[in-house]
């Protein structure tokens, strides 16, 4: 056991720096997606890195950048009052994480562990093992409600994304017969203003992982002449070259949501989902009585 939590705790330690880093280019506040990517491209990450996935099937680049998050929200470097935002703290604008300085902000954290929760040290030590393997709590309940969506059948998810468009502003939402669809998988009308409305067809697939340029490209190629934008909704991620190909000049646009702006979307709508009030032990305040 100590072997593993030694290596979740340089693993997570190793993207502390960057976090607070792309929080300070971003003017102090961030999605998730964006400080993700800011941090892969700042530090040129390569795929063996940014792509490999745990025994659970969770993204082990984006579980250590999310517990990354949480040991800064523990310090009072990231302010978490705002779900699905990263914000700077005043003491996180002006604080800089190199390596050493990392290291020395987890062991404070298994420190204050072990006193808060009186337990040995081996057990203390779980909380950066688990990074390898766990989430924290947010991107937990985050993780679940994408799990729910992947089992879905094939039919049944459309049907619910042809809801959830719905639920944020489209009419005459319809999905095609499975057996014509062309690649397409439904319809609907965006009405921008009382006087102009567009005409928009979806794709919404199940994706375990990331989509791909060509998927992208099909589905572009699918909506020449059926519709003025496309919108493709998958429970996985987009990779790079997907995201280039769907903004593209010159062609039909394509909306890219993955599966953390689908559970945002979810929760925005609050279809599916129900608000609930959880309290969170605050340590930093309790910090101040330990060192009397």
């Amino acid at each position: 056991m100590k072997g593993i939590a030694n290596h979740g705790r340089s693993a997570v330690g190793r993207w502390l720096g960057p976090i607070l880093d792309c929080l300070r280019t971003t003017g102090g506040s961030a999605k998730p997606k964006e400080v993700s990517t800011w941090i892969q491209r700042e530090l040129s990450l390569p795929s063996d890195v940014t792509e490999t996935t745990t025994r659970t099937g969770v993204n082990r680049f984006y579980n250590q950048v999310a517990w990354a998050r949480q040991f800064l929200v523990w310090h009072g470097l990231i302010d978490d009052s705002k779900r699905g935002v990263w914000t700077l703290t005043p003491l996180g604008w002006k604080t800089h994480l190199d390596d050493a300085a990392a290291r020395e902000l987890l062991a404070h954290r298994n420190k204050v562990n072990r006193v808060s929760r009186k337990q040995p040290a081996k057990i203390a030590d779980t909380t950066e093992a688990d990074a390898q393997e766990s989430l924290p709590l947010d991107e937990a309940q985050e993780q679940t409600l994408l799990g729910l969506l992947k089992a879905l059948p094939p039919y049944g998810f459309e049907l619910l994304c042809q809801r959830l468009l719905r639920e944020h502003g489209f009419e005459d939402v319809e999905v095609t017969q499975k057996s014509r669809d062309g690649g397409i998988d439904g319809y609907g009308v965006l009405r921008l203003s009382p006087f102009v409305s567009m005409k928009v067809a979806f794709q919404a697939k199940r994706y375990k992982d990331v989509v791909s340029r060509a998927a992208v490209g099909e589905f572009r190629n699918a909506l020449l002449g059926r519709a003025e934008k496309g919108v493709f909704i998958t429970t996985g991620r987009f990779t790079a070259d997907a995201e280039t190909e769907a903004a593209r000049d010159g062609v039909v646009p394509i909306e890219l949501v993955d599966g953390e702006r689908l559970v945002g979307l979810f929760e925005e709508a609050k279809l599916g989902v129900k608000p609930k009030q959880i309290f969170e032990i605050d340590h930093t305040f309790f910090d101040q009585f330990r060192r009397i």
